[in-house]
């Protein structure tokens, strides 16, 4: 199976409003999480490019939804949710975008779920993996930050979060955005939904 030239990988546009988005003509795969998981930093690896998906200091950064392009495929990054710092009106609208995202015809191919490995699985991690599971999306989680474990408690911190979260090991991927741990293997995964 011939794979994704993800050097191809390019921004497409940023959208504030569910009415905004483009229809859906080729697959999709979507990322989502809870802001300050790593999302654009996982990105980037995934595309083999340092500054394409803006990573900010500031969690909360990424309050559009931004598609970028690789290789007729989309990547849709989702805003990150659970940012305590700003306001319910703006919680709301990121709130609207991500539900609005789902309620479309869409080509869901794949969803990636980012969760911070070092923690137990969170409130939103929960809600997010129940509403996958609920409307029949594939979807994969994704652990991120795992260079801050050790081996063994990747695997220990792995298994805990798949049982709390009520999903099988093998829908999980340790991934690390600084070594590029598990970057192949959600490659592979996002192939294997795509192609």
């Amino acid at each position: 199976m011939a794979g994704i030239n993800y050097q191809t990988a390019r921004f497409e546009a940023s959208y504030g409003t569910v009415a905004q988005l483009p229809a859906s003509t080729t697959p999709e795969v979507a990322v989502a999480g809870r802001s300050n998981v790593g999302k654009s930093s996982l990105l980037n690896k995934l595309f083999g490019r340092k500054g394409l998906v803006k990573v900010s200091a500031t969690p909360g950064k990424t309050a559009n939804i931004n598609f970028f392009e690789v290789d007729g495929i989309r990547f849709v990054d989702l805003p990150g949710y659970g940012f305590a710092k700003v306001s319910q009106k703006e919680k709301q609208r990121w709130a609207d975008l991500i539900s609005g995202y789902f309620a479309q015809e869409r080509s869901f191919n794949l969803v990636i779920a980012l969760v911070d490995i070092r923690h137990d699985a969170q409130r939103l991690d929960h809600e997010m993996v129940a509403f996958l599971q609920e409307s029949g999306l594939p979807f994969v989680v994704a652990l991120t930050k795992a260079d801050k474990l050790g081996r063994s408690k990747q695997a220990q911190q792995a298994a805990a979060i798949a049982r709390q979260l009520g999903i099988d090991r093998d829908q999980v991927v340790v991934t690390s955005s600084e070594t590029g741990l598990g970057v192949d293997e959600l490659r592979r995964r996002i192939a294997e939904a795509c192609l």
